[in-house]
């Protein structure tokens, strides 16, 4: 798989800027420490199921949700409702104050280890809207977030999420692009991802 670059290269795919926006290191050091550890503490983490081949299946990580109400939240009734925290409200503020966007819920996913994943997909519910914003906060282990055109699979590409980085995906990336990260053959440690997002409501 092609190494996704974001920064200018001559021999380097460089992913269009008005469809991502990326800092490597939005989180310093202290910061993500502290963060990953509240989470992983704190956050009411449960594994859902999901339908996959007229099968129903455990997903293969932990996820939680956050957000302003009860209606912020997508339709799933296995998911519980819960308030911002004083640190992920804070966190939110910051991402809009610096960036510009605006949202009202958050997705924590929890990769335990390098046998946890998320397949390829596009965020695509009409809940987001046509062109979702989602900013998204990696803590702890490193782990490649993979992209290929939907219509093309054979045009992919990885970038390597950091421990306190930030990216985020916007414009029409999930009208065309898909998004997975992949299960590893190399042992892991456990992963945080924070996915902000603006949830229309019904």
């Amino acid at each position: 798989m092609t190494q996704l670059s974001l920064f200018d290269s001559a021999d380097l795919y460089e992913f269009p800027k008005d469809l991502l926006e990326y800092r490597e290191h939005f989180l310093n050091q202290e910061e993500a420490d502290r963060l990953k550890i509240h989470l992983l503490e704190t956050a009411p983490w449960k594994q859902r199921t999901q339908k996959m081949y007229d099968k129903m299946v455990l997903t293969p990580r932990l996820t939680a949700w956050y957000g302003d109400e009860k209606n912020a939240y997508p339709s799933d009734n296995e998911l519980d409702a819960h308030h911002w925290t004083p640190e992920l409200f804070s966190l939110k503020q910051r991402i809009e104050e610096t960036f510009g966007y605006q949202f009202n819920s958050v997705l924590l996913n929890l990769y335990r280890d390098h046998n946890d994943s998320v397949a390829w997909h596009r965020d695509k519910e009409s809940r987001y809207g046509k062109r979702p914003v989602i900013a998204s906060v990696s803590l702890g282990q490193t782990r490649n977030f993979d992209f290929r055109k939907k219509d093309h699979h054979q045009s992919k590409y990885s970038l390597p999420l950091p421990h306190g980085s930030l990216l985020i995906m916007k414009g029409d990336l999930q009208e065309n692009w898909e998004h997975r990260i992949a299960k590893s053959l190399t042992a892991m440690k456990e992963r945080i991802n924070l996915t902000f997002r603006l949830v229309n409501k019904l």
